[in-house]
């Protein structure tokens, strides 16, 4: 088994993919974590480097499980991919779900340097379904449309 989740921040990729990752015993790659320096907030890394460590990552595991918004990875490990899943609850969810985020501390210091960006973020989903870049709703729905493999999407969580 080896999933592909993209959506929106906040749709419920990561829950998905944990719960996916327990009960089938799947390595599980945030692709947050190959994007962005470690212990940096919004400093990301060259695009070489997180393309060869999601390469490194599809191809050196047999089973696994991934999640992103980053429309150009997950096209990168469409090949790789056994299912693909768009997690698309709608935009009141997704900030729903941002605000209640819990505190994630492989990205912030401490919760209250992840409240502190929760504005920006807040306003970055807004935009999901007007912007044209590789993280937005156009490109997911491209992707997720034009993949003829086996695929799911999540309306409701």
């Amino acid at each position: 088994m080896r999933v592909l989740i993209m959506g929106n921040s906040g749709s419920g990729k990561s829950h998905r993919a944990e719960a996916l990752a327990a009960q089938h015993g799947l390595v599980h790659l945030d692709l947050d974590t190959i994007v962005w320096e470690p212990g940096q907030i919004a400093v990301p890394r060259a695009p070489e480097q997180v393309r060869a460590e999601l390469l490194a990552f599809v191809e050196g595991n047999e089973s696994w499980v991934a999640e992103g918004c980053y429309g150009d990875l997950v096209e990168a490990a469409l090949p790789y991919c056994s299912e693909l899943v768009f997690m698309n609850p709608g935009l009141e969810t997704c900030l729903e779900n941002n605000r209640r985020r819990p505190w994630e501390p492989h990205k912030y210091a401490s919760m209250e340097a992840q409240q502190s960006k929760l504005g920006f973020l807040l306003e970055w989903v807004a935009g999901y379904y007007s912007r044209d870049d590789a993280m937005s709703y156009a490109r997911h729905r491209q992707i997720f449309d034009g993949f003829g493999g086996n695929k799911t999407e999540v309306t409701t969580l």
